[in-house]
């Protein structure tokens, strides 16, 4: 649209939709729902700018998908994030939509834009249709506007209006604090907001994640350190050595966070747990790996299967690997038919032969987070 830039706020911590998988992050086909909804407004409209506000932690993995738009931080509300977002907008209006409104109206939009010169900000509304009460006090329905998104702002009367302190829930309603002009269009029954799992089944556009799986492959190796107590997979080794490392040294661990972050493109270890930071000094490796499942859960995948080789000419693991399956089954929610850990020796080669030290294979199996099967 000319003169128009598009906003698309996907910055939230989505703690009400209570699954793994953060909402902007279901996948739709091979594309996160975020990327899938940014496409559909192209397919459909011109802006002079697409600004994408994602969660902090996020941006630098969001920027992979696409070098079309420009992607910003969001903040701790939904106003702070819009703030951050009108700092990119030099265009005369903006379009602000909510990811979690991922079906795109096309005929609903065009009643926005057709009424833009009437207005400092126009608004999607649909009308109530069953009774309404206020506290205990019924209230006349017709009266009452349900709000949606995406909603038209002159981008200068938005900015100016969020400079306010107070909390606003929509573009909108702060316009209108200001005494701008507010015009209302008859909004769209497809343009639900997801905001529970039961919503799911109410938004038509979605499409199923592909059954694609994503494999990662990562390898670690630490030097034995004498009086330190040993772990593989959070399990004690009855040893009186253990790995020289900054952390606990659980070298196992450390090879499957990386086949992990290999699988879905997050880097590796050392970017997430610097070696050369306190907060990370002695750290169990368990909590680690919880760390790390909570961002790969968070960003649309879930893990399939693990396969683990243990290269050590000592301590000798046959009778732990059991017990180490049983403990990454757990720190997981995997089941242990889809976690396997191999141990061999090096036939007395290298280091691992002169026994210095242990080295880790691990390659895990990755897919993406099926949300069908929670509706």
């Amino acid at each position: 649209m000319q003169n128009t830039t598009l906003i698309l706020l996907a910055a939230g911590s989505a703690t009400r939709f209570g699954l793994p998988t953060k909402k902007q992050w279901l996948y739709q086909e091979d594309k996160p729902l975020w990327l899938w909804v940014a496409e559909s407004f192209t397919q459909e409209f011109d802006f002079v700018k697409i600004v994408i506000v994602g969660a902090s932690s996020e941006i630098d993995y969001m920027k992979n998908f696409s070098s079309k738009y420009f992607f910003v931080s969001g903040g701790n509300s939904r106003q702070e994030s819009l703030s951050n977002a009108l700092k990119e907008v030099d265009s005369e209006w903006v379009l602000v939509n909510d990811v979690a409104r991922c079906c795109i109206d096309k005929d609903m939009i065009e009643r926005i834009f057709k009424n833009k010169e009437q207005a400092d900000v126009v608004v999607p509304a649909l009308k109530a249709v069953d009774t309404v009460y206020l506290d205990s006090n019924p209230v006349n329905r017709d009266a009452i506007k349900l709000i949606q998104t995406p909603q038209l702002s002159r981008s200068s009367m938005l900015k100016r209006a969020l400079e306010s302190n107070y909390e606003f829930t929509d573009e909108s309603s702060a316009i209108q604090a200001i005494g701008g002009r507010v015009v209302f269009v008859d909004g769209s029954p497809n343009a639900h907001k997801l905001t529970t799992p039961q919503d799911i089944s109410k938004i038509p556009c979605l499409k199923p994640p592909s059954n694609r799986s994503f494999t990662g492959f990562g390898i670690d190796t630490h030097a034995f350190e004498d009086n330190k107590p040993m772990y593989l997979c959070g399990v004690e080794i009855g040893v009186d050595y253990g790995f020289k490392a900054h952390s606990d040294g659980d070298v196992a661990i450390h090879a499957l966070i990386d086949a992990l972050l290999g699988a879905v493109g997050l880097g590796d270890i050392g970017e997430h747990f610097p070696d050369n930071d306190n907060r990370y000094k002695g750290i169990d490796s368990k909590e680690l790996l919880k760390s790390i499942l909570k961002m790969i859960n968070g960003v649309g995948f879930e893990i399939w299967h693990i396969d683990m080789t243990i290269v050590a000419q000592k301590p000798r693991l046959k009778e732990y690997k059991e017990i180490m399956r049983e403990s990454l089954s757990n720190i997981m929610n995997l089941g242990k038919a889809h976690i396997n850990i191999k141990a061999t020796t090096s036939e007395k080669l290298g280091f691992i032969g002169r026994k210095e030290g242990v080295t880790v294979h691990c390659v895990a199996t990755v897919g993406y987070f099926d949300y069908r099967r929670v509706v």
